[in-house]
């Protein structure tokens, strides 16, 4: 499992593993039942303190991803796709809501907002 971290990002070094796993997840690349590395060696792995790999393990948890067994490990759960879904939708909501506070605050009208995301969707849609 390739996790990449940057500490250039501004995003809290949980929240980037965090992220990437459920994007693991939501692309299939982990499956329900598989094993995830111990918090220990993911944190030796990427130079980080044990603590900050707990804290990404445990909203992982609560957030229904997946689940730790104590003496067995953390292991990925059966995600419902809706459950999926879901969660990116309120993750995006939240994105937009910001972008929304900055646009208002530059005087962005709701058209070139529009006409910005569908040219960030459509370049992202090719590659």
């Amino acid at each position: 499992m390739d996790i990449i971290i940057s500490n250039a990002s501004g995003v809290p070094i949980y929240e980037q593993i965090e992220e990437q796993i459920k994007g693991l997840i939501m692309t299939g690349d982990l499956k329900a039942g598989d094993a995830l590395p111990s918090m220990r060696f993911l944190a030796k792995e990427l130079k980080i303190s044990v603590i900050t790999t707990k804290r990404a393990y445990e909203e992982l948890e609560r957030d229904g991803y997946i689940e730790s067994v104590v003496g067995k490990g953390s292991f990925v759960k059966g995600v419902s796709s809706d459950l999926m879904k879901e969660s990116m939708r309120f993750a995006i909501e939240e994105y937009m809501e910001k972008a929304v506070d900055k646009a208002l605050l530059g005087k962005v009208s709701l058209e070139e907002m529009k006409e910005m995301l569908d040219i960030i969707y459509e370049e992202k849609q090719k590659g």
